[in-house]
C-alpha cells in the first residue's frame, strides 16, 4: 500500500493533504493505495505550473510537439503489459480487457502524432483587390481533464495528448477510485521528453474538482462520467466562461432484425452487454428484438449463463468485479426493482460469489425479458452486467423506441438488409451507430460523438473535433503595397 503522489511542475511528490481516499482491489476490497485530496494550495500550484509552461510550450514548433507524442506512443507500447496489470489490479478488469483499454488510448496518441496537418489553417488570395485572408490555429492555454473509473488509461489518453500536441498545457484529475494507472501514464509521458509543467496530475474528489472549475486560469474542461455530475461540471465551467465538453450517461440499444445472422447476433450481444461487467458507457444494455427474432431470447439467456466472472489473470473469466461495494449495491437494488416492476428475470446473477473472494464486488450475468419503457431498469443506466430485452413488431417501432430514449450515446442494428441498415442509420437520433457492429466506438481519426443527454457541449473528443476544441482560430486580413518591395537581388538560397 502506498500514497499516490501528485505531479506538479515535472516533479512527483507526496501531498500535504489531511484527507485521503482508499483505493481498493475490487476482487476482494483489499487496500492497495491511498489517493490524496489535494489541498487548494497544491491545486493552485498545479495550475500555475501549467500556466507558466504554456508560455514556452506554445512556441515549440508543431513537428517537435508531435515528436514527443511519437516517443510517448512507443513507450506506451513497450509498457503495454505493465500498464494492463496495474489497471487490472485497481479496476478488476480481465487482463485482455485491460490491454484493450490501454490500446484504445495508444491509438489516440498515434493520432496526436498527426497534429501538424490538423493544425493547418486556411487561406484565400485576393478576397478583395490586393487583399489576402488567412487563418491560424492557436492553443487556448491551461486545459483540465476529469476522468472516470471505468477506463483509467483510455480516457486520460483521449484528453491530454491531443490537448498538449495542440500546444496547450494540462491538469489531469483522474478518478480517485483508480489513480495508479494515470500516474504511470504521466511517468511515461515525462520519460518521453515532456517539459516540466506541461502535464500536471492532482487527486481528490468533488471539492478539488469544484476548485479547479472555478479557477480563472483554466480555459477548457473535458469530463467523462455520469449525467448529474456532467450537468454540474458543464454548467459550472460555462458559467465561469470556460469551454467545456462533458460526456455523460447512456442507454444503448441494439436492434435485432429477423434476417440477421443469429449466431453472430447472440455472440456479440453477450460480449457487448456484460463485458467489463457492463461498466462501459458504450455497453449494449437494451436488446430490441424485431418480429420473429424474439424467438432467440431463450438461447441468448443460455449463452449468458455460461459467462463466468473471475480474476484478472484467469483466462477463462468473462469479466471481473464491479468497481466498488457501492456500485454493486446499486446494481443489485436495480435488479430487485426490475423484478418488482414485473420484468421477467430469465437470468439472475445477484447471488454470484467467487470462491475465496467472497468480499469482492461480484455480480453474475443478469437478463430481463418483457421490459417496458416505464420501468426503472429501462430508464436508468444500470452500469452493471444486466441486459434488458424488449420486443417490437417492425423496424419503425424499434426506431421510434430508441428515439424516445433521452440518451443518444451509441446504438447498433443487426441485419442482412442494406435497406434496413440505411433506414436505421439515417433516422436514428443517436451519435454513434453500428451496423452489425455491437459497440461502435470510432477510431481516433473520427470523433466520439454522443448525442442528447449523453453529451453536453459542442465539440467532441479526439479526432478533428478535439483539435477544434483545444484551439482557437485567428483570422488575418492583409494588404501589402508594391512601393514597399525592396530593391536589389538576393544572391543566396536563404530567405531574407
Amino acid at each position: 500500500m502506498k500514497n499516490v503522489p501528485l505531479l506538479i511542475n515535472g516533479e512527483f511528490s507526496q501531498s500535504q493533504a489531511e484527507q485521503y481516499i482508499e483505493v481498493t482491489n475490487p476482487a476482494d476490497n483489499s487496500l492497495i493505495a491511498k489517493a490524496p485530496c489535494a489541498t487548494e494550495t497544491e491545486l493552485d500550484m498545479a495550475v500555475a505550473s501549467a500556466k507558466a509552461a504554456f508560455e514556452s510550450w506554445r512556441e515549440v514548433p508543431v513537428p517537435e510537439r508531435a515528436r514527443v507524442m511519437m516517443r510517448y506512443q512507443q513507450l506506451l507500447k513497450e509498457h503495454h503489459n505493465e500498464l494492463a496489470e496495474i489497471l487490472s489490479s485497481e479496476t478488476g478488469k480481465t487482463f485482455a480487457d485491460a490491454k484493450g483499454d490501454v490500446w484504445r488510448g495508444i491509438e489516440v496518441v498515434e493520432q496526436a502524432i498527426n497534429v501538424s496537418s490538423m493544425m493547418m489553417g486556411e487561406t484565400a488570395e485576393n478576397v478583395a483587390r490586393g487583399i489576402d485572408t488567412y487563418s491560424y490555429i492557436q492553443p487556448l492555454g491551461v486545459c483540465l481533464g476529469i476522468t472516470p473509473f471505468n477506463f483509467p488509461a483510455m480516457i486520460p489518453l483521449w484528453m491530454f495528448p491531443m490537448a498538449i500536441a495542440c500546444g496547450n498545457t494540462f491538469v489531469l484529475k483522474p478518478s480517485e477510485q483508480d489513480p495508479l494507472t494515470p500516474t504511470r501514464l504521466a511517468e511515461l509521458f515525462l520519460q518521453a521528453g515532456a517539459p516540466k509543467g506541461v502535464l500536471n496530475v492532482v487527486h481528490g474528489g468533488k471539492d478539488q474538482v469544484n476548485h479547479l472549475l472555478n479557477h480563472d486560469d483554466i480555459k477548457a474542461v473535458s469530463f467523462v462520467g455520469s449525467v448529474p455530475v456532467g450537468q454540474h461540471i458543464y454548467k459550472t465551467a460555462t458559467d465561469n466562461m470556460k469551454r467545456a465538453q462533458c460526456f455523460a450517461g447512456a442507454k444503448n440499444h441494439s436492434v435485432i432484425m429477423p434476417d440477421a445472422n443469429k449466431s453472430q447476433v447472440l455472440s456479440n450481444l453477450v460480449g457487448a452487454s456484460v463485458g467489463a461487467a457492463g461498466q462501459r458507457c458504450m455497453a449494449i444494455s437494451v436488446a430490441v428484438f424485431v418480429g420473429d427474432s424474439q424467438d432467440w431470447i431463450p438461447e441468448l439467456a443460455e449463452m449468458l449463463k455460461e459467462v463466468k466472472p473471475g480474476l484478472w489473470n484467469d483466462d477463462n473469466a468473462g469479466y471481473g468485479p464491479l468497481i466498488s461495494p457501492q456500485a454493486k449495491q446499486r446494481v443489485l437494488s436495480l435488479i430487485e426493482q426490475g423484478k418488482l416492476e414485473g420484468a421477467e428475470c430469465l437470468l439472475d446473477g445477484s447471488e454470484f460469489t467467487l470462491a475465496g473472494y467472497e468480499a469482492g464486488n461480484w455480480v453474475g450475468p443478469t437478463m430481463f425479458n418483457n421490459v417496458t419503457e416505464d420501468m426503472v431498469i429501462y430508464q436508468q443506466e444500470i452500469f452493471g452486467p444486466v441486459l434488458c430485452c424488449m420486443s417490437v413488431e417492425t423496424l419503425e417501432e424499434a426506431i421510434a423506441l430508441v428515439n424516445r430514449n433521452p440518451f443518444g450515446n451509441g446504438t447498433s442494428i443487426f441485419t442482412a438488409s442494406g435497406a434496413a441498415a440505411r433506414k436505421y442509420q439515417h433516422e436514428i437520433e443517436v451519435g454513434q451507430v453500428g451496423i452489425n457492429v455491437p459497440i461502435p466506438v470510432p477510431l481516433p481519426f473520427f470523433s466520439f460523438t454522443g448525442w442528447k443527454n449523453s453529451f453536453y457541449g459542442d465539440l467532441h473528443a479526439y479526432g478533428k473535433q478535439a483539435v477544434r476544441f483545444y484551439t482557437e482560430t485567428k483570422t488575418i486580413t492583409s494588404r501589402w503595397f508594391e512601393d514597399d518591395i525592396p530593391s536589389g537581388p538576393n544572391m543566396t538560397i536563404t530567405l531574407k
